[in-house]
């Protein structure tokens, strides 16, 4: 399977980068994983937030595959534990999803045209976490996903 991960910046932190880096080669036996970083807008005027997210949504939209499937993280999304979240990503590969899309939108969240592109809306939580952590976070559960899917030893 075919996993791309699309975030809105760049991750600055050196023990953040070191953990998604550390997952992401223990990802590779199991998927191709790829992270599109694009760079956000700086919002100066709050009355410009739904423009900004449009824009930056235009950008997103345009580097997903009509065919992949596409997960948006939101805070209104669905919540699944890892077992249903592994369960999930099995369900997908068995059904002959190629690309699978995941999409972390800014801190202000993701435009109305890239929630509705989204086949699944997840929330990572309901606790609040530094928007940078959702993308360790992310890749931290799609490794444990497929240490479930296989019966390997790492979830419990």
């Amino acid at each position: 399977m075919k996993i791309k991960i699309i975030a809105l910046g760049k991750i600055k932190e050196k023990y953040l980068q070191s953990g998604i880096d550390e997952f992401l080669k223990r990802l590779t036996p199991y998927a191709s994983v790829e992270i599109v970083e694009l760079s956000p807008i700086e919002i100066r005027d709050a009355n410009l937030v739904e423009k900004v997210l449009d824009e930056e949504g235009e950008k997103i939209l345009s580097r997903i595959n009509p065919t992949s499937f596409v997960i948006t993280l939101e805070i209104e999304g669905k919540q699944f534990s890892s077992e249903d979240f592994a369960k999930k990503i099995e369900n997908l590969t068995n059904d002959g999803v190629g690309e699978v899309v995941f999409v972390i939108g800014s801190s202000f969240g993701i435009s109305k045209k890239v929630s509705a592109r989204a086949n699944l809306k997840m929330s990572l939580s309901k606790m609040t976490f530094l928007h940078r952590f959702a993308r360790l976070i992310l890749i931290e559960q799609i490794y444990r996903a497929f240490k479930i899917i296989k019966g390997e030893a790492y979830h419990k």
